[in-house]
């Protein structure tokens, strides 16, 4: 029997829907870097190298841990990172190594790592998100875009609203405190500090406290002692444990006349809580705040 006409039109029409590509089960996403460029993706990313221990942790925290191939040379946490290839040392990038892992996406860190061979990346056809948190905000921002692009927003999501939730009650307790004058030392041999731009003076205003050179020009500016004395800090602060607080003491203690040093208000904090732009710098923020509570109540 002759098929009709209507049910020959039936056929052709599920003969050409079979033919036409299969719509992307993920709608465009489109993200801004912290350089102000815009990456545009048909679906998420599969494989990750990330250039920063603070990235890396990002990536973790935002549900894209099973995306990253290769890690920079101290991305110590969390664990698993420590089974990733790493892609940096002392030389800077190891851009065979990167290339060789064959990712399709690179996240740099914009004050971290060299400029040149970041832009080297991307003239070699490597797509490259640039990561410069300076505010607290930015660490959940980073977050959200990460999981976009790794295609785990859910629980980018969750994690940032965790860090907010979080972040939100120390500035309730903190924030409106009674100032204190804080001179933070990321090194002393040369002697530096942070200005106001940098994520750790974000910390100290969190916590009611001012970072002494604020007003400083560069992230990571190089000071003098003399610099020091005219500020006269309340706190003197270093990244580290037990050997980086002798070493603190031992270069400050001669100089009496620092309110900081009469006070015995010298301390430290764990380095990678602090330095770090990723959810543990909270950690850092609360150890940071209850050292200042302690100097406000001695005064």
């Amino acid at each position: 029997m002759a098929t009709s006409i209507p049910v020959l039109s039936r056929r052709l029409g599920l003969l050409l829907l079979w033919a036409l590509p299969l719509t992307p089960a993920w709608p465009e996403i489109r993200v801004t870097d912290d350089a102000g460029n815009q990456l545009v993706l048909e679906r998420p990313v599969q494989r990750i190298v990330s250039l920063a221990p603070h990235i890396t942790e990002l990536l973790f925290a935002a549900g894209a841990g099973a995306a990253v191939v290769g890690v920079s040379e101290h991305s110590d946490y969390p664990a698993a990172a420590l089974d990733l290839p790493r892609i940096s040392g002392g030389n800077g990038l190891d851009l065979e190594a990167i290339l060789g892992l064959r990712p399709d996406l690179v996240i740099a860190w914009q004050s971290g790592n060299p400029a040149h061979q970041v832009s080297r990346l991307r003239q070699l056809g490597l797509r490259v998100f640039v990561s410069e948190p300076s505010r607290l905000e930015d660490v959940m921002t980073n977050m959200e875009r990460f999981g976009l692009l790794a295609g785990s927003p859910e629980q980018a999501r969750e994690q940032a609203g965790a860090f907010r939730q979080r972040h939100a009650g120390l500035v309730r307790r903190y924030a409106k405190r009674e100032p204190v004058r804080v001179f933070y030392s990321i090194w002393q041999q040369p002697l530096m500090t942070v200005n106001g731009e940098h994520l750790i003076s974000d910390v100290i205003r969190l916590c009611g406290g001012h970072n002494v050179f604020e007003a400083l020009p560069g992230l990571a500016p190089q000071i003098g002692i003399e610099a020091v004395l005219v500020a006269d800090p309340q706190v003197i602060i270093a990244g580290g444990g037990r050997e980086e607080l002798s070493e603190l003491h031992a270069m400050w203690t001669p100089w009496l006349e620092l309110t900081a040093v009469k006070d015995g208000h010298l301390f430290t904090i764990p380095r990678d809580l602090m330095v770090r732009h990723s959810p543990r710098v909270l950690d850092g923020a609360e150890q940071l705040c209850q050292l200042l509570e302690k100097v406000r109540s001695k005064e």
